[in-house]
């Protein structure tokens, strides 16, 4: 783990400029802060050091996402079985994260996005399926997310491809997925810091982002809720598109 008190003044300020926009996408959005900020980082830094600078700025992140949304936290229930299947996903993704290359479940991930994707181009996705099995579905996507996040930090994706398919509502999708994100970050510090790559020293330093990163949050929540449904969706299948080019991008160089 490179020591942020070490490095050049200049890319500081870029780590800090990374985290800021992450944050203020997450406010806007209700989720993206890993999945904006790791592979940003990533071209700084090897990919475990960009998820163990984000490990704190995204546990800050997603308290205050959920408290902000403490008015929508009875929506927890109905996904209770999801956001229990992340923890074991979770934890298996943070083993493998801590003793072997990530690298090629990037590109499983980026297939994952594109096959979703298509599927809503065509008008196939499975929402019929999910409903008629959601409690496997659950079980299937809680496990796969957390899979994801412990090894790449991108939760989000398999969880988007979960709400949409059923089309669940903004304001019941983003405090399960809140809820979803920090069991499986806490997982993941829990993990890494047995295998000696969390330290006292790391989040010492990894705090003043965090403060940053809760910043520019508010600011964002602020602008959330000017956006409209439609234009939302159509954000966040966009989104879709920059995480897996990304993900093939930083695979194949």
């Amino acid at each position: 783990m490179v020591s942020l008190l070490q490095l050049d003044w200049s890319l500081m300020v870029v780590v800090l400029a990374i985290i800021l926009f992450a944050g203020l996408v997450h406010g806007t959005l209700g989720l993206g802060f890993p999945m904006i900020a790791t592979p940003l980082l990533a071209i700084f830094f090897d990919v475990r050091t960009a998820i163990l600078i984000t490990l704190l700025p995204t546990v800050a992140v997603n308290l205050g996402s959920i408290w902000n949304s403490r008015n929508s936290l009875g929506h927890l229930r109905r996904f209770s079985p999801l956001i229990f299947f992340v923890l074991p996903g979770s934890l298996v993704g943070a083993y493998i994260l801590a003793i072997a290359d990530p690298a090629p479940f990037r590109l499983a991930l980026a297939a994952l996005i594109m096959l979703y994707l298509w599927t809503n181009l065509s008008g196939r996705l499975p929402g019929q399926w999910l409903v008629s099995n959601l409690m496997l579905a659950m079980a299937l996507f809680g496990f796969t997310a957390g899979f994801a996040a412990g090894t790449t930090n991108v939760m989000v994706a398999i969880l988007i491809v979960f709400f949409l398919s059923l089309e669940v509502p903004r304001l019941s999708m983003v405090p399960v997925l809140n809820a979803c994100f920090l069991v499986g970050k806490i997982s993941q510090i829990t993990v890494l810091s047995l295998a000696g790559l969390v330290t006292a020293t790391l989040l010492y330093e990894t705090l003043p982002l965090a403060v940053a990163a809760v910043v520019t949050l508010l600011i964002g929540q602020r602008i959330r809720d000017k956006i409209a449904v439609g234009v939302y969706r159509r954000i966040l299948h966009g989104l879709l598109v920059i995480i897996a080019i990304i993900l093939m991008v930083q695979f194949f160089s």
